[in-house]
């Protein structure tokens, strides 16, 4: 297989172990995507979220407000959490 890792977000560092990568025989492929022409990244963004749009990516998303983080957290600590949760704060 083969991750793709696009943007330094959280920085230049990367901090983790390279041996699952390893054992399975996995890449970890790094996108410069600044080198990309302006206009190009547009029209490919655009197909990310339209056409080429991944529709189990919805089931993998859970919305919940600020007041629901207690419980969201002991579904992540019991291993009942899949997905990413996004809290909203100002709703």
């Amino acid at each position: 297989g083969c991750i793709a890792a696009c943007g330094l977000v959280g920085g230049a560092e990367l901090q983790m172990s390279v041996y699952p990568f390893l054992l399975r025989g996995v890449t970890l492929a790094g996108v410069a995507s600044a080198d990309c022409p302006y206009p190009r990244r547009i029209e490919i963004w655009n197909k990310l979220a339209g056409e080429w749009r991944l529709s189990e990516l919805d089931s993998q998303v859970t919305e919940v407000p600020l007041d629901d983080v207690d419980r969201e957290v002991r579904r992540i600590l019991n291993g009942e959490q899949v997905g990413r949760v996004i809290v909203r704060i100002g709703a």
